[in-house]
């Protein structure tokens, strides 16, 4: 084997890895967009700008972030536009492993959000991957046009325009109803209650205490294990915690009467039965437009004795406000605001729990009519892998197979020609 074929082969390898992990990371936070938005604004938070960055301008970076990083993907998948993409690849990667360095040495939060809500990793984890990925970039980068096409020139536009629309119509879909996919731990089908629990072989959390001694005007930490005797002055101790331990799922669940301060979350996760749950992180930047569709589901539920919770973050002036606009009669609850922004990505969104277990969920721009409401039509993940499937995959798949047979078919044609005009010479 040729040095040149190791090369060819060492560049493709890096390709598709590049290609593999863009698709995914871009595509698995362009169907959350919400959810991307609020882990810019941790980022905007922890370099202390959160007040100067408006949520459009952080709503709008998530949609073209999650847009750029599949479309890159793509582009090399297809090895479409070779130079270019692979220098916006490599200066992506020097970007974004720059900031997983930061996260790395600083820890100023700790999930970085690369891949959504969808996979988790520690800041080491995530600086390591970055690592890996900026040497693949800069061997694609190095040899750019030893990347495999998979489609001609001549037909790399459609790519380009139906990857474009594909990623960017997901993210305004998602936005103006639920994220396709939901990884979070209140998806459809969660058990809450079974969210909240610790098993019983699960890891403590580990705590190191030391203690300042004092002796003859020195002073000197000890611990546990080498504490000193009687002769020594105690002047303080600290106490840190060196592991984390086993954390649930859910663990800031709780729902709280805010007309009586009366904690009422055993009583709404072990009803057996229905229970609603409007869920509005902020009231005062709820959208009301469909007030009177909620009005009617409140309705329909106390005829049919289905208890109705609005769950807020809110205080009570946009409570009040909210009453006056819409003409709530339904209880309001306080709840944790990131809980509620984990719930649903909507504001106001609307759970439908049975058994404690969420048996549905929709965006106020997707209400249901009180004929649809216990009986919920819901797509299975099977499902919605199949729609993308034949909207995305399928006509890329018989574009390139297309472009491929008629190069194939021009090829035997030149070849043919040229034995043609050997054999009249």
């Amino acid at each position: 084997m040729g040095k040149s074929t190791v090369k060819s082969i060492l560049v493709n390898v890096c390709r598709l890895v590049l290609a593999v992990t863009f698709i995914f990371s871009g595509y698995v936070k362009a169907i959350d967009p919400l959810g991307t938005q609020y882990k810019l604004h941790d980022y905007a938070g922890a370099l202390g700008v959160s007040a100067w960055v408006p949520d459009w301008l952080t709503l709008a970076s998530s949609v073209g972030l999650s847009a750029l990083e599949f479309c890159l993907g793509i582009f090399l998948l297809f090895a479409i536009h070779r130079r270019l993409a692979s220098r916006l690849t490599l200066v992506f990667m020097v970007v974004m492993t720059l900031v997983t360095l930061w996260l790395f040495v600083a820890n100023p939060i700790e999930d970085c959000g690369c891949f959504g809500d969808a996979l988790k990793l520690t800041n080491g984890q995530t600086f390591a991957k970055n690592l890996v990925l900026l040497a693949c970039a800069a061997v694609v980068a190095w040899q750019p046009l030893r990347m495999m096409r998979f489609i001609s020139e001549s037909s790399q536009w459609i790519v380009v325009n139906y990857s474009i629309l594909f990623i960017v119509v997901s993210s305004l879909w998602s936005l103006y109803t639920l994220p396709t996919f939901d990884f979070r731990p209140y998806h459809v089908g969660a058990d809450i209650r079974k969210g909240m629990e610790i098993p019983e072989d699960a890891p403590q959390p580990q705590f190191e205490t030391t203690f300042i001694m004092e002796k003859d005007g020195v002073r000197q930490e000890f611990s546990l294990d080498n504490y000193p005797d009687s002769t020594w002055t105690f002047i303080d101790s600290k106490t840190i915690q060196t592991e984390k331990g086993y954390v649930p799922p859910i663990h800031d669940f709780s729902i709280t009467l805010r007309e009586s301060d009366e904690d009422i979350t055993d009583q709404v996760l072990s009803r057996a039965g229905y229970t609603l749950l409007l869920i509005a992180p902020h009231l005062e930047r709820a959208d009301d437009t469909n007030f009177g569709e909620i009005n009617q589901l409140h309705e329909y539920a106390i005829e049919h004795d289905i208890p109705f919770y609005c769950l807020t973050a809110s205080t009570d002036k946009p409570i009040r406000r909210w009453i006056e606009l819409t003409g709530a009669e339904y209880p309001f609850c306080t709840t944790d605001e990131t809980t509620l922004k984990t719930m649903i990505r909507s504001n106001p969104g609307l759970m439908l729990l049975r058994d404690g277990v969420v048996a549905a969920k929709w965006s106020h721009n997707q209400l249901p009519t009180v004929e649809r409401l216990l009986s919920p039509a819901t797509s299975s993940t099977p499902g919605k892998i199949v729609e993308i499937l034949l909207w995305f995959v399928l006509p890329l798949t018989l574009l390139t197979l297309a472009d491929r047979t008629w190069a194939w078919t021009k090829w035997i044609r030149r070849k043919r020609n040229k034995s043609k005009k050997n054999d009249e010479k």
